[in-house]
């Protein structure tokens, strides 16, 4: 057991290994955050897919967390365990999405996301607290990084 008594989750199964975003989620302070750390390099390489092929493998990614971090939540007793944060890396893919290039654009997306993602204003907490299971988990993050990705495309209009 973690210290914060949540159950562990079993290694040797490749659905919570990916529903802990291959380990990052176990960081014992701040799991989200390095769980979305660990998700940069992976959407900078989905980068070289284009923008469909970006938003293609992403909606796919999506549609798997659904049952990945349902079926681990079911198997930890735990609904949206700290841990699980393939709802993170795909926020962060969708936060990313035709992102201009530079490392400012991919901090302020990060940044972006762990904020809405923590602070859930308005509907994005509204949801977290209606919808269930492994849609539940999955929603409230994809709806963070769209309202990320909204604010990055607009300041980059705005500035580039």
């Amino acid at each position: 057991m973690t210290t914060s008594a949540r159950p562990d989750p079993d290694w040797r199964n490749p659905v919570h290994l990916l529903a802990f975003g291959l380990g990052s989620g176990a960081a014992p302070k701040a799991p989200g955050t390095f769980g979305t750390l660990a998700a940069l390099p992976l959407c900078l390489l989905m980068q070289s897919l284009g923008s469909i092929g970006y938003l293609l493998l992403t909606l796919a990614l999506f549609l798997l967390g659904i049952w990945l971090c349902g079926r681990t939540s079911r198997d930890l007793g735990v609904h949206d365990h700290g841990g699980i944060v393939w709802d993170e890396w795909v926020g962060l893919m969708v936060t990313l999405w035709m992102v201009p290039p530079g490392w400012i654009w991919l901090l302020a997306g990060f940044g972006l996301f762990r904020l809405f993602d923590i602070l859930k204003p308005w509907p994005i907490g509204w949801l977290d607290r209606r919808v269930s299971g492994g849609l539940g988990i999955m929603l409230d993050d994809l709806l963070a990084g769209i309202f990320s990705l909204l604010l990055i495309q607009l300041s980059a209009h705005l500035l580039l």
